[in-house]
Order: structure tokens, then C-alpha cells, then sequence
């Protein structure tokens, strides 16, 4: 297996691979898949009016909660969110994608 630099990603695409490594175990993915799923659930619903806008301050919880769990329990990495925290933003909603699409593996 190829281990992709960690830093000085120049772009998203040139981070991504490195982002997919680092989200290599099931049970870590589809833990980012739930909380990511709640988070845009959470959105909408804000957005729509069934829930006021206190419960915005629940999505980085819920969002990085799901996510944690994953690498620190299953994936036994350091998120990539402390060394790349808008690249692994954008990261995990385009994994969230290409798992719904069925590009990568639930």
C-alpha cells in the first residue's frame, strides 16, 4: 500500500486520496456517513422551521462526535480535521457522496 504525503496538499483533489487513506475502515466510514447524514438532516430542519436555530449548536457535536468515534475507536488515526480542518470539511461531504453513489465502499 502507498502511503500519500501528509501535508502541503496544494489542492483538494491532491488531498483527497490522502483523506480516503486515512478513512480506510468501514466502521469509520459509515460512522462519518450517519454523522454527516444527521448534520445535513439537522440543516434542513433548521432551515425548514421544525427546529429553531439553538439546534445549530448541536451540529459540530453530532458532526465530529460520529467521526471521532470512528478514528479513535476503529480507524485508530488522528483526524485529518486537526491538520487540514477546511479540506476535511469538504472531505467528508464529498465522501458522504461518493458513499451514497456508491463510488466507494459502505
Amino acid at each position: 500500500m502507498t502511503t500519500i504525503k501528509q501535508s502541503g496538499f496544494e489542492s483538494f483533489a491532491e488531498f483527497y486520496p490522502y483523506y480516503l487513506q486515512e478513512h480506510s475502515d468501514n466502521t469509520c466510514r459509515r460512522l462519518h456517513f450517519v454523522g454527516t447524514s444527521l448534520v445535513i438532516a439537522l440543516l434542513v430542519a433548521v432551515i425548514v422551521g421544525p427546529l429553531g436555530a439553538w439546534w445549530l449548536l448541536a451540529v459540530p457535536l453530532i458532526g465530529y462526535g460520529f467521526a471521532w468515534v470512528g478514528h479513535f475507536f476503529f480507524e485508530k488515526n488522528r483526524p485529518a480535521t486537526f491538520k487540514h480542518p477546511w479540506y476535511s470539511l469538504a472531505g467528508d461531504f464529498v465522501m458522504w457522496k461518493d458513499i451514497l453513489t456508491r463510488r466507494i465502499d459502505w
